[in-house]
């Protein structure tokens, strides 16, 4: 018998004091079997940090990356279902993201490994050329305690301020710092 998804929900109040957004949502997510708590906080991170302020532009949507690896992990498509945000989680091969940055009008990586660093110094020149690519790394440790955050039913308290990201909820807090490693070609 095939294992389910497990199906955790959580109320978000997010505060972003420096880009001055501030939006509450209520977000169902199912984690894969095969997915870690860290993962799926990460995931959830993501689409709170990349929602559109309003729907004029799409929405943003969990993706199918657990079940198809061609997908990314979040998606976002205008109303004419053009492509305008992927999000991908981990160390997304060249080839991957070369794909991605042609189909997409932005693409953002969020990884969090202890080998992030290696992985990068590996593909960052091959892919210095695209023009619509970010990556962000976040500290393993910092994302370990975020995963500590993963309940069923969560309540979650997200601030942005001066690029520290801190995350409360169930008597419990994480503190990430995500750093640059690239940013869109001008």
């Amino acid at each position: 018998m095939a294992l389910k998804a497990i199906i955790h929900k959580a109320t978000v109040s997010f505060s972003d004091l420096d880009r001055n957004v501030y939006q509450d949502h209520a977000i169902t997510i199912a984690r894969h079997p095969s997915e870690t708590e860290e993962r799926m906080m990460m995931r959830l991170l993501a689409w709170i940090l990349n929602v559109p302020e309003n729907n004029d532009h799409g929405t943003l949507e969990f993706g199918k990356d657990m079940w198809e690896p061609e997908e990314p992990a979040l998606l976002q498509n205008d109303l004419t279902g053009l492509r305008l945000h992927e999000i991908d989680l981990g160390q997304p091969e060249e080839k991957r993201l070369v794909r991605a940055c042609g189909r997409s009008r932005r693409v953002t990586v969020f990884t969090f490994s202890n080998t992030s660093a290696t992985w990068w110094a590996g593909v960052a020149e091959k892919m210095s050329k695209v023009r619509n690519l970010t990556v962000w790394q976040f500290d393993p440790a910092q994302v370990k305690a975020l995963g500590v955050l993963a309940d069923k039913a969560m309540e979650l308290q997200i601030t942005v301020q001066d690029g520290v990201i801190t995350i409360d909820g169930g008597g419990k807090s994480a503190e990430l710092v995500p750093v640059r490693l690239n940013e869109p070609a001008s």
